[in-house]
């Protein structure tokens, strides 16, 4: 691993990056040691997409590190993130609010969770339609869910290198964050994450009004083979 390349890699990705911004990491598929370099560089937001190899590095890794789960949440995993997520962000049905409910209760904590939205052209992408979306605000009571914070809402624009489409997604996604947030959803207060963005698309996130994004080949690069 070149240290060296990878601080110049962060510095670059953090340079493009806005006051009020988080930039989470995305470190599935790396190494313990990549995460460690980059720890030691002061980042401490983190993201994985697998659950058991995100226990694995939590169980070796740094105990301040805040570790974003960002895969798709299947309910019989979360038992094992429950301990210690800082957030998970791929929620997309009841089921998996209950799911996280009750496992975050069982750890004595309250998880802090995003709602996946559907917004590309993809079928196969996760996420909660419109109707569904409205559905799931009409169910929300804090205390049917008193263990879970709904932050905000996570959306992935469609794999296009058509710069208006994924703006449109990006956009659209923004008006119905602010339109939640004018309606005091879900707690209102708390209501305040939106994430969008990743390497190839993080500057039309940001100019969306995204304040997450989750970045892996810019800051560690190209996975080798």
């Amino acid at each position: 691993m070149d240290r060296e390349a990878l601080a110049q890699r962060y510095a670059a990705v953090k340079a493009g990056i806005p006051d009020g911004v988080l930039l989470v990491a995305v470190s599935k598929l790396r190494s313990a040691e990549e995460v460690q370099a980059l720890y030691d560089l002061g980042h401490r937001d983190f993201g994985e997409n697998y659950p058991q190899e995100l226990r694995e590095k939590q169980a070796v890794l740094p105990e301040d590190i805040r570790w974003h789960f960002i895969g798709h949440l299947q309910r019989n995993k979360v038992k094992y993130l429950a301990p210690f997520v800082h957030l998970i962000h791929g929620v997309d049905s009841e089921k998996a609010l209950d799911e996280i409910d009750k496992r975050a209760a069982q750890n004595d904590r309250t998880i802090d969770a995003l709602l996946q939205v559907h917004i590309a052209r993809e079928e196969t992408k996760h996420g909660l339609s419109d109707r569904e979306l409205n559905d799931l605000m009409a169910a929300w009571t804090e205390t049917r869910w008193p263990n879970v914070r709904v932050r905000g809402l996570m959306g992935m624009a469609s794999l296009t290198k058509d710069g208006s489409v994924i703006r449109n997604e990006f956009d659209g996604l923004a008006g119905r964050f602010s339109d939640l947030q004018e309606r005091m959803a879900f707690g209102g207060e708390v209501f305040d994450i939106l994430s969008m963005g990743m390497s190839g698309d993080m500057d039309l996130a940001i100019a969306a009004g995204s304040n997450l994004v989750r970045i892996g080949t810019a800051i560690f690069g190209e996975r080798p083979g």
